[in-house]
């Protein structure tokens, strides 16, 4: 005997359905946001184990930081924006070593 799952969404007035989906969004945003907070924790956890041997391993964890900073509130003045932006771009060329002369 084959039985097919009733779709109870189907059954559901608009309105319903609506709230259902937006309480299965949200449910999913946190799981998210959850699982988020955990690889940033791992990383965190990585940066923090050993010093930086190169200017790179430097520069990479200098970046994290930077990047951290750019998401606050504090990093929306337009001022702000636009050295966060160039402190990046120079980490970036710096940490990437002299280049030779083309």
């Amino acid at each position: 005997m084959l039985d097919k799952p009733v779709d109870l969404d189907a059954h559901r007035g608009m309105s319903a359905q609506r709230s259902t989906k937006l309480r299965r969004g949200l449910l999913e945003v946190r799981a998210d946001q959850a699982a988020l907070r955990r690889r940033r924790e791992e990383l965190e956890t990585c940066l923090l184990a050993a010093p930086a041997v190169t200017w790179s391993e430097a520069a990479a964890k200098a970046r994290y930081l930077i990047q951290l900073f750019a998401a606050t509130p504090e990093a929306g003045d337009p001022r702000r924006r636009k050295l966060i932006a160039t402190v990046l771009d120079e980490l970036t060329r710096l940490s990437d070593g002299p280049k030779p002369d083309a």
